[in-house]
């Protein structure tokens, strides 16, 4: 696939230490873009050293410190940027969600699910969303959803069900099986075009499912943990249909 050249311009990464953003940052540092890239805490070097070590992050890679709940965190991140990847959220699931016993043991799991994983994935994305929204030199904006945000609809899938840019998986529907993971994502998404639409942001979204590959990060990404959970018999048998 071509891949065109940064010439410098300058694009932002929110959510930088995270197995897709870090991926993301190493790619567009080598294509030639100066990149702004927000993490929770820039001193913190065990998250941050493997983006401060990629080639031309001397020259080209400025971290911000900056928190999906606080409005206008995000200001100084895409102030001057000509695009911005929105890739921070929390990839989260509680003892609650029936899904997660495919693969953990549920005790090690607490439920707050609004505080812990509703507003960031909300309000996180609408506060990156109103900071370029105050940019003018901001041009498109990226949001990673997931493709949990299309499959739960509550409604039967056959061989000739289309996903389109109509699909959305059903609120409801997730409260109703406590898939709350699955909800933030929903709702983020729908939030975010409801937004983009209103005040003229030029959005696109991906919907990623189970990524895996080399690690940049130091940190276990969740669909790894998933995989190796599965290798060392860490699964409990599905408790309910869930689509």
């Amino acid at each position: 696939m071509k891949t065109r050249s940064g010439d410098g311009n300058v694009v932002a990464v929110t959510g930088a230490s995270g197995f897709i953003a870090s991926w993301l940052v190493k790619l567009l540092l080598q294509h030639g873009y100066t990149v702004k890239a927000s993490v929770r805490d820039p001193t913190d070097r065990k998250k941050t050293a493997h983006l401060l070590e990629l080639p031309g992050a001397k020259e080209r890679l400025e971290l911000f410190k900056a928190d999906l709940l606080d409005d206008g965190s995000f200001d100084s991140v895409v102030q001057g940027c000509a695009g911005v990847f929105h890739t921070a959220s929390p990839v989260s699931f509680t003892a609650a969600d029936p899904q997660v016993f495919l693969f953990f043991s549920p005790e090690d799991y607490r439920v707050y699910p609004q505080a812990e994983i509703i507003d960031p994935a909300v309000k996180g994305t609408l506060n990156v969303l109103k900071s370029c929204a105050k940019s003018p030199s901001v041009k498109r904006v990226i949001v990673t959803s997931s493709t949990a945000s299309i499959f739960y609809t509550g409604k039967p899938v056959n061989k000739d069900s289309v996903a389109d840019e109509t699909w959305f998986s059903d609120p409801e529907h997730c409260k109703d099986l406590k898939i709350w993971y699955q909800l933030s994502k929903t709702l983020a998404e729908i939030a975010a075009w409801d937004f983009a639409k209103e005040n003229g942001v030029d959005m696109v979204t991906i919907h990623p499912g189970l990524v895996i590959g080399p690690f940049l990060q130091p940190s276990l990404s969740f669909s790894v943990e998933v995989i190796l959970n599965l290798v060392n018999g860490k699964t409990r048998k599905r408790r309910r249909k869930l689509f």
